[in-house]
């Protein structure tokens, strides 16, 4: 049976990804990318509702899903204050998938952090793991937390202290054993791939997916 999918953040470097990961994968027949500047992507399986975040509301309809990947992210620099991140980061999100799950949505992925915890000193930590925590907390079969560390890949905005960091992450990377492994850099394509394999399974409960596993869900998909 076919399914459908809504994206938020449908222009980020994950959620791109995730984007052309559902229009090319045959379980899914349509595809909402709520957005607030065109993707430039077209394809029949493709619907593109431009939507005020602020009033997510008004784009409810769009959202009669059966699956959400939720992908919206930003940093505190890229957003000029921790109140417009948290806004993005956690606000946006959680509307989003309030509004879908209304809908009828059945399966969430959320792209986190690895270290996400709502108890966290760390504000960026904190605000995902609240993110994690509140998602969870809407009433989904299926939740899917991606928590990759560096991302690896061409973003739309410039981030060179992140591109810096992620850098010296892939060069140490062999250092990176046992318990460190979480903080290895993963391609955004690895991620995307591995949420969208992870939603096809549909486990109940949440399903924390760190470096190993996203990895290894990332190179199981297959598209039949």
């Amino acid at each position: 049976m076919s399914r459908s999918a809504v994206v938020f953040g449908a222009t980020g470097l994950v959620g791109r990804r995730v984007t052309e990961g559902l229009i090319a994968h045959s379980a899914w027949d349509r595809v909402v990318v709520i957005v607030r500047r065109p993707t430039g992507l077209v394809n029949p399986k493709l619907t593109e509702v431009i939507a005020d975040f602020n009033a997510l509301g008004a784009s409810a309809a769009a959202m009669q899903v059966d699956d959400v990947f939720a992908c919206l992210g930003t940093t505190i620099k890229v957003a000029g204050s921790k109140e417009r991140f948290r806004q993005v980061d956690h606000d946006f999100t959680l509307a989003g998938a309030t509004l879908a799950r209304g809908q009828g949505a059945t399966r969430i992925a959320l792209v986190s952090s690895v270290g996400a915890d709502a108890g966290s000193a760390n504000f960026y930590l904190r605000v995902k793991g609240e993110t994690e925590r509140d998602v969870q907390a809407i009433g989904y079969g299926s939740v899917i937390l991606a928590r990759p560390s560096g991302l690896v890949g061409e973003r739309s905005e410039r981030r060179p202290g992140e591109r810096i960091g992620v850098a010296l992450a892939g060069a140490l990377s062999f250092a990176m054993v046992g318990g460190l492994r979480r903080y290895r850099p993963i391609g955004a394509d690895a991620v995307a791939r591995a949420m969208i394999a992870a939603t096809l399974a549909g486990e109940p409960g949440a399903r924390v997916l760190e470096h190993d596993a996203l990895t290894a869900l990332a190179q199981g998909l297959t598209s039949p």
